[in-house]
């Protein structure tokens, strides 16, 4: 290996003083490279001196109100897990009742980061989540009060308006211990029994909106009732009481699918299979069912307990001629005996292609993977496919340009019409993308069939969308 190769060995021939100076050097323009030496020169002085550190920054975080915009993005959520990885990595191992406070404090942070953040991506969200998780292994050895700690968990599970505290009840569990579970029950109790309009500290004026569109107080009502059940049913699992969570719902509630499927689940891990089932099969399926396919898997599951594999085979293959989820359709092959998973699944391959929604179809194949038989949908049915479905028609088109251009050329047609004949212009930089490309497979293409041709295609939308003028400059300017 070159001794130019940027490692631990070849830094490491540097010697001490000359890493130093290059340290020094790079952290000028940078001030998150100062924050992290500084943050690693206080670790060596001891947990103390690096968790004040920690502390001044978490503070100098939540203080802050400027907008972060994509630019500062990466540099936010790097900052966000340096401070978690000092705290788990740094001050657990040899002061975890400091890191639980620290920590406790960083997931304080998430309400002020995501209120100044665009967080549709989910990354900004992992870090907090991960967070969360790092309360297993320092709650268990660090020196907590119960009842104490039984107070903050739950005004945290009060307020967690961006959900930022799910799961601590389970985290903390060890150390909340009988004492502390006993003291939050009694703060639960206490919250339940206490009237509506001593726990309501809203501001008039939300009020005011919340009476104009309903009844106000039914609205507490329910978010007070909610919260107890949340609370109770977090503490049930976390003490492996499953009667005291199921009791939190009714007898109405255990009806509904989605439900049904989450209390049988928790049933099966018990081991009663039947009891499951008998809930599950009790559902009340009229009306929009929710998380059906949780539903489905609670319901297989219970079955295979109790040996019902042929039952179970024939829900699958039933839930997927009608779904055409791929789920369904790989666990029914997996179960299969040796040399029958061929013909099922060329029969699957036939029904897919003839079902009804040929954009679902589309689905499957790409999913499956079966680019094949996509191309051959889209040969036969490319008329069905519903063109406002760019996020599966475009990754479909991209899939299967090297090896099937024509039928991405159908597809990138079926976008663009859409989306000239429906006027969106916000697409149609897009569109005009689409139509290059396109262009750019006409030479692969030898035959078009009973499809016009490229130059056939392109002077048809000339005339069919002339006064589209924005739409025709994007093709002038990609040029």
């Amino acid at each position: 290996m070159s001794k130019k190769t940027l490692n631990q060995a070849n830094l490491s021939a540097l010697g001490a003083d000359r890493l130093a100076d290059l340290l020094l050097e790079v952290s000028g323009g940078s001030a998150d490279i100062k924050r992290r030496l500084r943050l690693e020169l206080s670790h060596v002085l001891g947990p103390a001196e690096l968790g004040r550190d920690v502390r001044k920054r978490l503070v100098s975080l939540r203080r802050s109100t400027s907008f972060v915009g994509w630019r500062k993005r990466k540099a936010l959520i790097k900052d966000l897990q340096t401070q978690v990885d000092m705290i788990t990595n740094k001050i657990g191992p040899t002061d975890p009742t400091l890191a639980f406070d620290l920590l406790w404090q960083f997931c304080e942070l998430a309400p002020s980061i995501y209120e100044r953040t665009d967080d549709s991506r989910g990354d900004i969200g992992d870090v907090f989540r991960a967070a969360i998780l790092a309360f297993d292994d320092i709650a268990e050895n660090a020196v907590l009060d119960p009842a104490t700690l039984a107070n903050r968990v739950w005004e945290a599970v009060s307020e967690n308006s961006y959900g930022e505290f799910d799961g601590i009840i389970g985290h903390v569990a060890p150390a909340l211990g009988e004492t502390g579970f006993s003291h939050l029950k009694s703060l639960v109790a206490a919250y339940a029994d206490a009237p509506i309009d001593q726990l309501d500290n809203e501001h008039e004026a939300i009020h005011f909106i919340r009476e104009l569109r309903s009844n106000n107080s039914s609205y507490l009502a329910d978010q007070k009732a909610m919260r107890v059940k949340t609370v109770l049913q977090d503490i049930a699992i976390a003490e492996g009481d499953i009667n005291a969570y199921v009791a939190q719902y009714s007898q109405h509630d255990l009806t509904r699918p989605d439900i049904a499927a989450e209390v049988a689940q928790l049933l099966l891990a018990e081991g009663k299979s039947q009891e499951a089932l008998g809930l599950l099969e009790a559902a009340d399926f009229d009306g929009i069912v929710y998380r059906q396919e949780a539903w489905d898997d609670a319901f297989i599951a219970c079955l295979m307990a109790l040996d019902r594999l042929n039952d179970a085979q024939t829900h699958r293959w039933g839930r997927f001629c009608k779904t055409l989820k791929s789920s369904y359709l790989r666990s029914y092959i997996k179960a299969l005996p040796d040399f029958e998973d061929i013909e099922a699944e060329e029969n699957a391959r036939a029904h897919a292609l003839q079902f009804t929604d040929a954009t679902s179809a589309l689905w499957f194949f790409l999913e499956w993977p079966d680019h094949a038989s996509a191309a051959a949908l889209i040969l036969e049915r490319v008329n069905e496919l519903d063109g406002n479905h760019y996020e599966i028609l475009t990754p479909a088109a991209e899939a299967l340009r090297e090896r099937y251009p024509l039928a991405s050329v159908l597809l990138w047609r079926a976008l663009i019409n859409y989306t000239l004949r429906e006027g969106l212009a916000a697409r149609y930089v897009h569109a005009a993308e689409h139509l290059l490309d396109c262009g750019l497979l006409d030479a692969q293409i030898a035959d078009y069939g009973h499809y016009q041709t490229h130059q056939s295609y392109f002077h048809a939308l000339e005339i069919r969308h002339d006064r589209k003028s924005s739409f025709w400059s994007k093709i002038s300017s990609a040029r």
